[in-house]
């Protein structure tokens, strides 16, 4: 059974998810879920290993509780703000003296596109080919068995600060983790559960809202294009808000979970609500009655707007600004906010509409949360990583058990 367990862990601001599947012939099949408060991480980085170590180690103890067996290997995520996303070309010749193309061409194509100058504390963590060149032939895919002398890749390279990644690394480690089987950035794993081939073909972005940071993932002709992660999220609403009543933060984010819209204009000044029940519950002392829901919304939306426009100036940096065909998937736990996507319409001057997970069965209620979406997009990713794994192995024993057949063949004819 270890053998056939996906883990995958979501190491967020405010809490840590963990996700584990099972592979049962051909699919794959949730068999656990769960999540913990996260302590030493601040905005996608780890601010305190030891806090952040308790944190991991106490959903990876819960998650082993649930399933029942040991959990050695994981995917995780990186969510570091100050990631890079750069182009890079790669161009080799074709090894073969007939010309043709063979996936080894491909891989020292991508591996020369690795040759980026960068800055010194920067890594790559993932080589994304987005098109090839067979000689003069562009906007090849797949150009295994075509015919050529020079094949050149256009890849997208991602890239995060060495220190950030030896430090998540480090911490993931030190819960008792045998091996990181390997670091997923957020935006690209929120894609994968969300997101059809078609969406992608036709261009869209997924926008995925966390706590402290928002992750954006832009696709075009079934390629990522460019990924970025902003330093905002539904936490600067809540801060907002809660500067705003002058209330507590705990008290302020069920005012605006419960309360709380994007939209204004839906309200009038009259419209109000008495919050003394809420601030009973969250045992805040202050005497507070009721408040103006116009006025709360006047808050969110003003941060909000903020958010799709910084979205909007990633957007036009690769001139995609209100040309998605396929529009834009919201996803996150900051998606939930009553009126989101109509402001999304607004600002970003296209079709919204909240992700779904389409790529999977999800027969454990809990992971059916934009909350859960990472999680869930990393098990995805480990499993297409598997699929291409065996691809590989199975074309090596069908090619070396045609080696042994021909040397047989031939040792026959020997005298």
């Amino acid at each position: 059974m270890k053998e056939d367990i996906i883990a995958s862990l979501d190491v967020g601001s405010t809490e840590v998810r963990l996700v584990v599947a099972q592979k049962r012939g051909g699919d794959l099949q949730i068999i656990g879920a769960t999540s913990v408060g996260a302590e030493g991480v601040s905005k996608g980085t780890i601010k305190s290993i030891d806090d952040a170590t308790s944190s991991i180690s106490a959903c990876l103890e819960k998650g082993e509780r649930l399933i029942g067996v040991p959990i050695n290997n994981v995917w995780a995520n990186i969510n570091d703000p100050h990631i890079k996303c750069n182009r890079s070309k790669g161009v080799v010749a074709v090894g073969k003296s007939n010309g043709e193309i063979s996936a080894d061409d491909m891989d020292r194509a991508i591996e020369a596109a690795k040759a980026l100058s960068g800055p010194a504390n920067y890594e790559i963590l993932h080589v994304l080919p987005v098109k090839f060149t067979v000689d003069s032939q562009e906007d090849i895919k797949d150009p295994v068995g075509m015919s050529g002398v020079r094949l050149e890749v256009d890849a997208l390279i991602v890239q995060g600060v060495s220190n950030q990644i030896k430090n998540l690394t480090k911490t993931i480690y030190r819960t008792g983790v045998e091996n990181i089987e390997n670091l997923v950035l957020s935006p690209l794993a929120s894609a994968e559960p969300i997101l059809s081939v078609k969406q992608k073909e036709l261009g869209v972005a997924v926008i995925n809202i966390g706590a402290s940071t928002t992750g954006l993932a832009v696709y075009e002709e079934g390629n990522l294009i460019h990924s970025s992660i902003l330093p905002l999220g539904s936490e600067h609403i809540t801060g907002d808000v809660a500067i705003g009543l002058r209330c507590p933060i705990n008290l302020a984010e069920r005012i605006k979970l419960e309360f709380g819209d994007c939209r204004p204009s839906n309200y009038s000044q009259k419209d109000e609500v008495d919050i003394s029940a809420l601030a009973k519950e969250e045992e805040v002392e202050d005497d507070l009655g009721t408040i103006s829901k116009k006025y709360v919304a006047e808050i969110i939306e003003a941060r909000v707007e903020e958010l799709f426009e910084k979205v909007d100036e990633e957007l036009k940096e690769v001139d995609r600004s209100g040309m998605l065909p396929a529009g834009v998937l919201l996803a996150g736990s900051g998606s939930k906010l009553t009126g989101l996507v109509e402001v999304a319409k607004t600002k970003l001057k296209l079709p919204v509409s909240i992700g779904t997970c389409r790529n999977m069965d999800l027969v454990i209620d809990k992971v059916d949360d934009p909350s859960f979406v990472t999680a869930l997009g990393l098990v995805l990713w480990a499993n297409k990583e598997f699929d291409k794994k065996d691809g590989k192995e199975r074309m090596g024993n069908i090619f070396s058990g045609a080696f042994v057949k021909v040397k047989n063949w031939f040792s026959k004819l020997m005298p």
